[in-house]
């Protein structure tokens, strides 16, 4: 990405690194991605794992109690990095956090990796820092390893005006015309709290050619994420403004 978009990236999660701490599920993507994403994960079991993007830990525990072997968690926010280690402090799983790209995974030896997770990662980096992203993941993946990640629907912010329970002001039509720009977006939590988050878009197409371009050639996995019936009956008012509309992609693809 762009040095102003890094700069506003890491800006707003030191700022707000200790609003995303939970031990349980609370926004609105805790329960309509990253329980998909998980599963597409397993089995988990005795692998090592590489979670880019990895926030404050959510994910990197939760992969660790299915079973990793050894966990790695990358961030550029140094603000997450330490709501991470915090975690880890307090409830310790031999999770190793550092502060570190997602373009630049040199402290990986080429094909040492089983399974590289990004979860929400994409929708902060530009086109050509996603293919140069996927390259390392294709690097440091051994063949038969797993990519699993997860990203904003393209086609999602450009289905609704900027209202709760999530969205990201793209500002109008330009499904095309906008890749590569920056979007502010919010998403909410059961509590009713929000949290910051961003776009870049990208569309469909960008992210399939970053995959070859990294040499991935098989065919993925891929999901569109959605609101439930499951979710609608545990809470109506939160989820409901969201039904039937394709809010997250969730791709499985074989290196």
């Amino acid at each position: 990405m762009s040095n102003n978009h890094k700069d506003s990236t890491i800006n707003l999660y030191n700022h707000t690194a200790s609003d995303w701490i939970r031990g349980e599920p609370s926004s609105l993507s805790d329960f309509t991605a990253r329980p998909s994403v998980l599963e597409l994960c397993e089995p988990v079991s005795g692998l090592r794992v590489v979670d880019i993007g990895c926030g404050e830990g959510y994910c990197s525990r939760e992969l660790h109690r299915r079973g990793a072997a050894q966990v790695y968690g990358i961030d550029l926010s140094q603000g997450m990095i330490e709501a991470a280690k915090l975690q880890e402090v307090e409830h310790p799983l031999s999770i190793s956090y550092e502060v570190g790209c997602a373009t630049n995974l040199k402290q990986f030896d080429d094909g040492e990796i089983d399974l590289v997770v990004a979860v929400f990662l994409f929708n902060y980096l530009t086109i050509s820092q996603t293919q140069e992203c996927m390259a390392e993941v294709a690097r440091i993946l051994h063949p038969g390893g797993r990519f699993v990640f997860s990203v904003p629907h393209p086609s999602f912010p450009y289905m609704r005006e900027a209202a709760y329970p999530f969205y990201f002001q793209v500002e109008g039509a330009g499904y095309f015309s906008k890749r590569d720009q920056q979007f502010p977006g919010r998403i909410w939590k059961r509590d009713g709290s929000w949290l910051n988050v961003q776009l870049i878009h990208k569309t469909l197409e960008d992210y399939f050619n970053a995959l070859r371009i990294a040499g991935f050639n098989t065919m993925p996995i891929l999901q569109e994420l959605r609101v439930t019936s499951e979710h609608i009956a545990v809470d109506k008012s939160f989820f409901s403004p969201l039904l039937d509309q394709p809010l997250h992609l969730a791709l499985q693809i074989l290196r």
